[in-house]
Order: C-alpha cells, then structure tokens, then sequence
C-alpha cells in the first residue's frame, strides 16, 4: 500500500491510498486493460477501515484505491466552526483532487467508484457531474434518507431527527459527533449535515452552492451501476436504495440483495463473498 497526503481546497489534508494489483508497473502498460476501483467510505467511517477490502480486490487483479474523506479519519484538520464544505465541495472540488492522484498512480487503469452509504451519494453526484470519467458505480448499502422511503416510526423519526442535526450543527458551528454519538457520524462540517438533512426532508440533492441542476444530471446519467443492500441494514433499507436507483432512469442497473445478517457495515471487513460479487461484475463490463 503506498499512501499519498493532498491538499484540499480550504486548508484540509487528507490522504489517498493506494493498492495496486499485482503485475501492475508504474509506467504505462499499453498491452493491458486493469480497472481501479476507487472506495469512498461512508460519514464517520475512516478510510483506514476499507484497507482488506481494497487490498482484497487487489488480490484479484484488479488496482484500487481509498479515498479519505475530509475530517474524517486521518484527515486533519477535524471539522470546526471554519469548515464550509458540503456535499457540492466535495463532489467539484475534493473528488477531483483525489481521482487525480488515482489517474497518476494508475494510468491506464479506468476507474470505477464504490461508495458506500453517503458515499455512495457523493459517487453518483460525482459521476453525473464528470460524465465519461467513469466506466461504473458499485453502491453498497448506499440510498437516500428520504424520511417517506422508511418503514414504520423510522420515517418521521428520521425527519425529526435529521432536523434536530441541522439546527445543532448551525448552533455550534459543526456536528459535534464525538460529543452526541448518533449513528456513528463522528464530529463533521456543518454545511456537509445541513445537505444530508435536506435531502433527508425533501428527498432531492440540491446542496448549498451548487452551480449545475443536480437531480437533472442524474436522470441523464448513462452509466452501469450495480448496487447492493444488506439483510440487517437499518440505516440503508431497500426502499432507501431504491430511491437512489429511481434517480438514475437511463443507468444500466444491477441489483442484489445480500441475505446475510451483516447490517451496514459488516460486509467491510474480511468478506470473500462481496470480494467476489463486485469483482465478477466489474469483469463482466
């Protein structure tokens, strides 16, 4: 694993590791086709834990790479009254930086974004904002928090409380996650918790700042995308992930659900089973 620290717009450092598959050479290969996948972990969820997962797909050939996400796990500074990046900054500004390490890296390996829960969000705003600089999306556990896309006292329950984050973290400055531990959220911006409670109460991305319509990119978004749920998974029910996927009208979608009880996130770790479903996918291209 090599690991490379980047600057990004605002101050914030955060690194990007790497994991090439074997054969791979730093120059480039002309008479190969490989594949990069690039994770994006989920909100609270630092980089470091997806290590076996990325080191596993490099065990099958194929290269990958771990994107940190900013304030989140080894990136410094951790998010304070100063940190205005939301999901528009991170899709325009951050993602580019870092898929420009992965491109410099990887030459010609062509990319494809897994992204898991809210990373899963940021990867198909990234896709439809960049379009052509992917080959596919793997969204795993990965949906909206549409509040009416969950069963039960889970919808309003979600409404209430994605509204209660947002008017903390406006009061604060930030989400004090290490503070008031809701879903393992960690400590984060505050712009990024304004835009994942509006899209939690309205069901459509339009985060702070945005300068292209991105629910209309979505719709022309012309992409494979496999996504997978996961027995046990609260946080990212299948009518969550759909909701996502009915975004994405002219996308050439797979879909599985995996039936074992791994909640949201027990498939990262040492998981041969999902190894080998996104693996074959990404073959089958």
């Amino acid at each position: 694993m090599e690991t490379v620290p980047i600057q990004l717009p605002g101050g914030t450092t955060a690194p990007v590791r790497l994991f090439p598959g074997p054969g791979h050479e730093h120059e480039s290969r002309r008479d190969t086709v490989r594949t990069v996948v690039v994770i994006l972990p989920g909100l609270g969820i630092p980089a470091g834990y997806y290590e076996p997962f990325a080191q596993a797909l490099a065990d099958h050939g194929l290269d990958a790479a771990v994107c940190e996400l900013a304030g989140q796990g080894d990136s410094r500074p951790r998010p304070g009254p100063d940190s205005t990046y939301g999901y528009h900054e991170i899709v325009a500004l951050h993602l580019p930086a870092m898929f420009e390490v992965v491109r410099e890296r990887f030459p010609d390996s062509t990319p494809v974004l897994l992204g898991h829960s809210m990373g899963g969000q940021l990867g198909v705003l990234y896709a439809a904002r960049s379009p052509g600089h992917l080959a596919g999306l793997v969204l795993i556990a990965s949906g909206t928090p549409y509040y009416r896309r969950f069963p039960g006292a889970q919808g309003p329950g979600l409404l209430v409380g994605s509204t209660a984050m947002s008017l903390t973290a406006t009061v604060a400055g930030f989400w004090p996650g290490h503070r008031i531990d809701v879903a393992g959220f960690g400590r984060q911006s505050r712009q990024l918790i304004s835009d994942w409670a509006r899209l939690a109460r309205g069901g459509r991305f339009v985060p702070a700042g945005a300068d292209v319509d991105y629910e209309q990119r979505l719709t022309a978004l012309d992409l494979p995308v496999l996504s997978v749920t996961v027995e046990g998974d609260d946080l990212t029910p299948v009518e969550s992930a759909r909701h996502l996927l009915d975004k994405l009208p002219a996308a050439h979608i797979t879909v599985w659900h995996d039936p074992r009880p791994l909640g949201h996130n027990g498939w990262i770790r040492d998981d041969p089973a999902m190894v080998d479903r996104v693996v074959t996918w990404i073959r089958d291209l």
